[in-house]
């Protein structure tokens, strides 16, 4: 016999919560972003890519998802601390989740020198 578990939004709800996920532009972070925001969470998300990030606002926005961005390089200590200001007031001071996806291209010295450890 086959168990009714309900719908989606009635098992799962992440209404009232607050989440910064880095790297949402794309892949694994963009569909992060999706899902978080699809459950009821407002979302801040960031990337390097200012265009990519707008476009994707966008999209969330017709989607009726609340999803705010900024464009941010994690990798310079000046933009990360802009970000956490950024988060800050647009939450409140109040972050439930944090979702890290940034990434940037791992170069060859890099890979042989992951390779050898």
């Amino acid at each position: 016999m086959a168990v009714d578990y309900g719908s989606r939004e009635e098992r799962w709800s992440l209404a009232g919560t607050t989440a910064l996920v880095t790297g949402g532009s794309k892949g694994i972070g963009h569909a992060i972003v999706e899902e978080l925001a699809g459950f009821g969470a407002r979302v801040h998300t960031c990337s390097r890519n200012g265009a990519e990030l707008e476009e994707c606002r966008r999209r969330w926005e017709e989607k009726n998802l609340q999803v705010t961005v900024s464009v941010c390089d994690v990798s310079i200590r000046a933009d990360r601390e802009k970000l956490m200001e950024t988060v800050r007031e647009t939450f409140n001071s109040k972050l439930d989740i944090l979702g890290n996806c940034s990434s940037s291209p791992l170069l060859n010295v890099q890979w042989r020198n992951t390779q050898i450890c």
